[in-house]
C-alpha cells in the first residue's frame, strides 16, 4: 500500500496530465511523444551499435534528426486512427478487424513510406534515393510488422479509449522504432 503522501501525489500527477490528453493539446502532445520516442529508440539502437562496435562513435545528430521525423509523421498518425475510429465506429470483433487490417494494408505502407522519403531528406538526399531505400526494405519491415503490429492494434482498439492510441502506439513503437533506427543505418549504402 502507498502511504498517504504517496496517493496524493499520484493524484496531482494524474490530473495536472490529463488536460494534455484531451482537446487542442491532443495533437501536440502526441507529436511530442512520437518525436521523443523515435530519438529515445536511436538512441537505443546507438548504444546497441556502440557496445558491438566499441570504436563506433555517438551520432547525436543521427538522433536529432530521428526526433525532427518523429515529430513530423506524428500528425499523420494522429489522423490516421482518428479517421479509423470515425469510420470504423465501434469494438466488435469485426470492426477492430477491418481497422487492423486498414492499419496493415494502408498506415503501414504510408508510414514506412514517410519514414524513409522523410529520412532519406532529412539526410540531404533525394525523394529517388529514399524510394529505392524503401523499396529495397519494404519487404524485410513489413514481414516483421506483420508479427508485431497485429497483437499490439487489437490490445488498442479492443480496450483503449481513442485519446490515447497514439501514446499506447508510441510506447509499442519503442520496440518497433528502435528496429526502424537499425534497417535504416545498418550498412546502408547512404552516409551522412
Amino acid at each position: 500500500m502507498l502511504p498517504q503522501v504517496g496517493k496524493e501525489f499520484l493524484v496531482r500527477i494524474r490530473s495536472s496530465c490529463r488536460p494534455l490528453f484531451e482537446g487542442r493539446y491532443l495533437l501536440p502532445t502526441n507529436i511530442l511523444t512520437g518525436g521523443v520516442t523515435l530519438g529515445l529508440a536511436d538512441i537505443l539502437e546507438q548504444t546497441r551499435e556502440t557496445h558491438k562496435e566499441p570504436d563506433a562513435v555517438r551520432e547525436w545528430s543521427r538522433t536529432g534528426r530521428m526526433f525532427v521525423l518523429g515529430c513530423a509523421i506524428s500528425p499523420l498518425i494522429h489522423y490516421w486512427y482518428t479517421w479509423l475510429d470515425r469510420f470504423y465506429v465501434g469494438k466488435t470483433l469485426t470492426i477492430v478487424g477491418k481497422k487492423i487490417m486498414a492499419d496493415q494494408l494502408i498506415g503501414t505502407p504510408v508510414t514506412g513510406m514517410c519514414y524513409f522519403l522523410g529520412m532519406s531528406l532529412i539526410e540531404g538526399h533525394t525523394v529517388s534515393e529514399g524510394w529505392e531505400e524503401y523499396t529495397n526494405k519494404f519487404g524485410e519491415y513489413y514481414k516483421m510488422d506483420w508479427c508485431v503490429w497485429p497483437l499490439a492494434q487489437m490490445i488498442n482498439f479492443f480496450f483503449l479509449s481513442p485519446k490515447f492510441r497514439v501514446l499506447y502506439i508510441n510506447f509499442v513503437s519503442l520496440g518497433w522504432d528502435t528496429y526502424f533506427s537499425y534497417i535504416k543505418h545498418r550498412v546502408s549504402q547512404f552516409k551522412v
